[in-house]
């Protein structure tokens, strides 16, 4: 009997995570030899490995263990975005990458939706007034009819636009390259020149992925161009925003509101001065985690093991130069 091909499962070192160990990997026995283990014991693990999932998505111990990569085919990461795991050893090399799009685009839509809603519903103030006892009547605002820039023309911002979409909000993107007959965002404009966009906006979505084109897209002078009182939220990554700058727009204008689930530092630092900015929703990377993601991210590993196992082209392959997995054409 040939020897098995090897996958190794790079999982939390903290045992008492829930669902430390992805489910349902007995589904490749006696199809695979299946190895356990932590970023520590990486180096030796990765040792003859023919794949590598990265079911501690957010670990970047891949490059630290590269050197004894000797047999890698193929890394699956269970998470969207695959800036903590490519290096440029990894980029230049001949190894598949793939991720877990498709998983998160919905439920973060969703988050997006919910945090636009929130925001102009003023539900924070009714949650701070019921503490106080206090019947405080106000008028709220409308969504309908408002405009939205969606950083980020990928699944997730197509999904975000689609739902925004749905409760009369207008919505454009910002993306690599400009066009006029986009089917989800109509118009799309070059986030390069997104300053010169966002003052006709009262909502700015980032769902961009974080590579060298989007670190700091979101500046100083962007957030200085918004619109008074305009609403800003970040799904995508926290370092494709300037947070010292975000602070200060809060603070002294010309940002309303910000709704945040990533940052540049995570957790966010308890000296951060956005904890003590009032206007801000600060939430902590939890706006694709929705009931049964972990379940739904391993299923989708086993399926693309199917293929793999089976020499069939993988899903969700990334295109390691762009670090996003590229929209059909």
């Amino acid at each position: 009997m040939a020897d098995l091909p090897v996958i190794t499962v790079l999982r939390p070192s903290d045992d008492s995570v829930p669902l430390a160990v992805p489910p349902g990997l007995e589904r490749l026995d006696g199809r695979a030899e299946i190895r356990f283990t932590d970023a520590e014991g990486l180096p030796e693990a990765v040792r003859g490995a023919d794949a590598l999932f990265l079911w501690d998505f957010f670990s970047e111990a891949v490059q630290k263990a590269w050197p004894n990569a000797d047999r890698l085919t193929w890394i699956h990461v269970a998470a969207a975005g695959v800036d903590k795991l490519i290096f440029d050893e990894l980029a230049a090399s001949e190894v598949v990458v793939t991720n877990a799009q498709g998983t998160f685009d919905r439920p973060i839509a969703e988050w997006v939706l919910a945090a636009v809603l929130a925001e102009a519903k003023d539900f924070a103030a009714g949650f701070r007034y019921k503490a106080q006892k206090a019947w405080n009547h106000r008028e709220t605002r409308r969504v309908q009819g408002t405009t939205a820039i969606v950083v980020g023309t990928g699944a997730i911002g197509r999904e975000t636009a689609r739902l925004l979409r749905a409760v009369g909000i207008q919505v454009r993107g910002a993306g690599r390259t400009a066009r006029e007959d986009d089917p989800d965002f109509g118009v799309v404009v070059p986030s390069a020149e997104l300053a010169d966009h966002v003052g006709e906006a009262d909502i700015l979505v980032n769902a961009a992925p974080l590579t060298p084109q989007t670190h700091g897209l979101i500046s100083r002078r962007v957030l200085n161009a918004m619109k008074p009182g305009a609403h800003f939220v970040n799904i995508g990554r926290g370092q494709s925003v300037d947070e010292p700058a975000l602070a200060d727009a809060l603070r002294e204008g010309p940002l309303g509101f910000a709704s945040l689930d990533v940052f540049d530092v995570e957790p966010l630092p308890q000296d951060s001065p956005l904890w003590e900015t009032d206007n801000i929703l600060i939430s902590p990377h939890m706006s694709g985690d929705v009931v049964g993601w972990k379940p739904t991210l391993a299923e989708q590993f086993l399926s693309n093991a199917e293929k793999w196992l089976a020499g069939e082209p993988l899903s969700n392959v990334v295109d390691k130069e762009k670090g996003y997995v590229p929209r059909p054409q």
